[in-house]
């Protein structure tokens, strides 16, 4: 079996489509209406249209038990942009316990959506900061080969 992607459903096709394409950068792969693809690998489906497919069953939105997670390393202006879109947060920008550096919010249905810096660029940030790899292996969990290999890049 071959997993292929994660599939939201969203209330509005257009305003969704608008929100992933204009405001977080992603390219629609396939546009069938009422099911879009995104190259990034994820889908959103109209939800009166996937119902029929489910058997009328219930849909809950806004559940907080699932995300879209993306990454950007400049965070601090994603932050702005969404100040300024007035758009529904689920925390400020913020470092986790590993030291990446993240934000969630909340697409028009309420979908929680995560960005994150890279690890990658994590481990460049907590150079620059004066850590060495050791430390800054151990601060982030992340091997120290996988460390040294970004620093350097």
């Amino acid at each position: 079996m071959k997993f292929i992607c994660p599939l939201i459903t969203v209330s509005d096709m257009e305003a969704s489509k608008k929100f992933y394409t204009e405001f977080l950068g992603q390219k629609i792969q396939f546009d069938f209406g009422e099911n879009v693809s995104f190259e990034g690998g994820f889908s959103i489906h109209l939800d009166r249209h996937f119902r029929q497919l489910i058997d009328q069953k219930p849909l809950v939105q806004g559940g907080n038990n699932f995300e879209l997670y993306f990454e950007e390393n400049e965070l601090d202006s994603l932050a702005e942009k969404l100040d300024r879109k007035k758009i529904s947060l689920v925390h400020a920008l913020r470092e986790q316990p590993w030291h990446q550096r993240v934000i969630r919010f909340y697409d028009p249905d309420r979908h929680i959506i995560e960005v994150g810096e890279s690890m990658e660029h994590t481990c460049q940030r907590l150079a620059k900061e004066g850590h060495s790899t050791a430390e800054i292996s151990a601060m982030t969990t992340m091997p120290e080969e996988y460390v040294k290999n970004a620093i350097s890049n």
